[in-house]
């Protein structure tokens, strides 16, 4: 079992005292005397330390019986980075419940597909945690009902549903018991203007990350890479259509100096939470841009890369299948005949959808509907084709699994089972699908030029050696690298 930064007094003390942001997320500070929680960058004067207690998350502060602070509004904080450097039990359980499973197929549901007991899951989640997952789901719940009434003008009871809840009175008691506050109260006390008429199912919110972000790779390589009708850039935002589980949606994201903004159109309010954790994937925004950047500028060489940007992101995805179906389609050939091969594929396809600013017309196809195409209407090798239709046919049944409750290694063994799988597809479906920030790409003609001009190792054997001091960051290594090129990948579109 992990134990967490919470159980390190005297560190998270010093955060405290110093107010500082970069562990907002990693733990929750409760005080004794006033009986509420606060993040560790929270505005007021620090108690003392007497009066301190620590927390892993904001769901065991509220199983001990703390409320939220209304001044530093802790559940709105980045999420912890261990849930997306880790691959063991709790990691990955974690990464279902913020995907909303235990909402849509309870505990027994959430169990299931991690391969484990009801009871092994609840005794690790408490264990490290300090609750299980009804007491996490529930503060995620709690969560989105705040978004939704301080930055909508829904109805109450609309709300209620569109968060998880089952029950009116459910939903008025735990705000109440979180925030100390009824709905309405909440609504009133909103920050900024209050909520004026959007169209139906649409909203607009912030998306936390601790700095520093550099968003050119990050929002370049999306651009970059877009299928025309099922992503665009427009305006200064990335723009894409979302396959969820009650419906479709689709997404604008802009990035800003201290926030990313969200506008998202759903077809379905129930899928909010899901929608917001896949943005936040795709962006990587859980990440700790310090630990990382402070790991990699241990190393000479890439120090400078690391000094001129600081705060590079791992462009990942909302789709772990749609990517690998991508990953295959741009096996040796340029970006712009991968976009020109999932473009065909999505015309032909994908679900259609209605856009109302216009420019995204469908859905990525399902894993179902690409396993019923025929192969000889794919325009590519005849190779690359049994590579493909071995793909979707194994994501479509169930045996190659890319979900989020995934394990890395396993996976990627299971990846280099199949025809035409090597290293390189099963590497870079497992850093931008999988989320594993340890992936490397040895053998990526972008990160060898690289490196023979930084000076460092240019052999696949050689590079892999020096790359271990890098661990386990590696594929935040890859971002710096591949930022010595040119490529388009590599800047904020214009």
């Amino acid at each position: 079992m992990q134990t967490g930064m919470h159980t390190d007094t005297e560190r998270c003390v010093r955060a405290v005292q110093s107010k500082d942001a970069r562990f907002d997320g990693w733990f929750f500070t409760a005080v004794l005397t006033t009986r509420i929680y606060c993040r560790p960058s929270c505005p007021v004067v620090p108690p003392k330390p007497a009066n301190m207690t620590f927390y892993p998350s904001a769901a065991a502060c509220q199983q001990a019986g703390f409320r939220a602070c209304k001044r530093c509004r802790p559940d709105t904080s980045p999420g912890s980075p261990e849930w997306n450097r880790r691959a063991d039990l709790t990691a990955r359980a974690m990464r279902l419940i913020a995907d909303g499973v235990v909402d849509r197929e309870g505990v027994p549901g959430l169990a299931a597909r991690l391969g484990y007991s009801t009871r092994q899951v609840e005794r690790q989640l408490l264990a490290e945690l300090g609750a299980g997952p009804l007491a996490l789901a529930r503060a995620q719940r709690a969560q989105t009902a705040r978004l939704l009434i301080e930055t909508t003008p829904l109805p109450m009871a609309d709300i209620a549903f569109a968060a998880g809840f089952s029950s009116i009175r459910t939903f008025n008691d735990t705000v109440r018991e979180v925030y100390a506050l009824s709905p309405s109260e909440l609504r009133t006390r909103a920050p900024g203007n209050r909520p004026v008429p959007t169209a139906p199912g649409a909203l607009s919110l912030r998306l936390p990350f601790r700095a520093p972000l550099n968003p050119d790779n990050l929002f370049g390589h999306l651009a970059a890479t877009a299928v025309p009708g099922v992503e665009e850039w427009r305006e200064g935002a990335y723009r894409r259509t979302l396959r969820l589980p009650y419906g479709h949606g689709i997404v604008a994201l802009t990035p800003n100096p201290d926030h990313i903004a969200c506008r998202l159109t759903l077809s379905d309010l129930r899928d909010l939470t899901v929608a917001i954790s896949r943005c936040r994937r795709l962006l990587d925004l859980d990440a700790d841009p310090t630990a990382i950047d402070d790991q990699l500028r241990a190393d000479p060489l890439l120090a400078p890369l690391v000094d001129k940007a600081p705060g590079r992101r791992v462009p990942r995805t909302v789709d772990e299948a749609e990517f690998a179906v991508r990953a295959v389609l741009g096996q040796q050939v340029s970006t712009a005949a991968a976009r020109t091969h999932a473009a065909r594929l999505v015309t032909a396809h994908g679900d259609p959808v209605d856009d109302p600013e216009g420019g995204l017309t469908h859905l990525f196809p399902s894993t179902g509907a690409l396993a019923a195409v025929d192969p000889e209407t794919l325009a590519m090798p005849r190779t690359r084709r049994t590579t493909f239709t071995t793909l979707v046919a194994h994501l479509a049944d169930g045996s190659v699994n890319l979900g989020v409750e995934s394990d890395w290694a396993e996976t990627r063994a299971r990846l280099l089972d199949l025809p035409g799988f090597g290293p390189w597809t099963a590497d870079v479906i497992a850093m931008r699908a999988l989320g594993d920030p340890d992936a490397f790409l040895p053998t990526d003609l972008g990160i060898r030029r690289a490196a023979a001009e930084l000076g460092l190792p240019s052999t696949p054997a050689a590079l892999t050696a020096r790359a271990t001091a890098w661990r386990p960051w590696r594929a935040y290594a890859v971002q710096y690298l591949w930022a010595t090129d040119d490529h388009p990948i590599n800047f904020l579109p214009v």
